[in-house]
């Protein structure tokens, strides 16, 4: 199949699940995998590609919000940098873990699952009434963040959920989630951005560029649909979603082997 066309496709996941509470990583891996794709679209060039989309997504809806934030509201950068600090300390240390044994479609199955119960739940419990950010509210997203490094979780997913248990409004926790993910996809660009360099791969530009179009357009809407969607709903179509895209993952892992 055409690298051009797979580029595209996947671009567009990338866009659209980073953003929803579903797993972007679980996408990535699955589809690949059931198509049988490899080359350029697995790649590290790729990954900086959707990440580099994903981010300009991030900056082009919160851009007024990151000037407040620099200039005016200094308490929430604080708390943005104070729960981005576990991700980044995860990621660097367990880098290599997350990208090859916990990339099983299996674990992926587990936490797609186990992440859906955790939502219904926090849908349950949570008062959802609350639309600041204390301290305490940052570090416990911001460890949720970190525990979104295993495959299936999903970022949003998780870190909206450790909203909800702390009583953030539905709309709210996504905005802030979106806030805190920019520092840590910014990152992880420019973590792959390296390893490249060091291991000297070649780019194929026309894909690159495509990755970012496709996710960067994808991704501007998934944020807009999610922030409206979440004003008026709660989590259960994405948890549903959650539980067939497992079901799914699993017949087809014991389908193919």
């Amino acid at each position: 199949m055409d690298e051009l066309f797979k580029a595209i496709i996947l671009g567009i996941i990338q866009g659209i699940t980073e953003f929803l509470p579903i797993s972007s990583t679980a996408h990535l891996v699955i589809t690949p995998w059931i198509f049988g794709w490899s080359g350029i679209v697995n790649s590290l060039s790729f990954d900086i590609a959707v990440h580099v989309g994903t981010l300009i997504s991030l900056l082009y809806c919160f851009w007024k919000d990151w000037i407040n934030i620099f200039f005016r509201e200094r308490k929430m950068l604080l708390f943005i940098i104070i729960g981005t600090i576990p991700a980044g300390i995860a990621g660097i240390a367990f880098h290599d873990l997350i990208e090859s044994a916990l990339r099983h479609p299996l674990i992926i199955v587990v936490t797609l699952i186990l992440v859906g119960f955790l939502m219904l739940y926090a849908e349950k419990v949570g008062k959802k009434l609350i639309r600041s950010i204390t301290l305490s509210d940052a570090v416990v997203i911001g460890t949720a963040q970190a525990i979104a490094l295993i495959p299936g979780v999903s970022r949003s997913g998780i870190t909206i959920t450790a909203g909800l248990f702390k009583g953030l409004d539905r709309a709210y926790a996504a905005k802030f989630s979106f806030l805190l993910s920019t520092p840590a996809i910014a990152g992880a660009a420019m973590l792959d951005f390296y390893k490249s360099i060091k291991i000297g791969q070649s780019h194929d530009y026309s894909l690159f560029i495509i990755g970012v179009i496709s996710a960067a357009i994808t991704g501007i809407i998934a944020i807009k649909f999610l922030l409206s969607f979440l004003q008026k709903y709660p989590l259960n179509l994405f948890i549903y979603y959650r539980w067939f895209l497992a079901v799914v993952i699993f017949l087809l892992y014991f389908f193919r082997n």
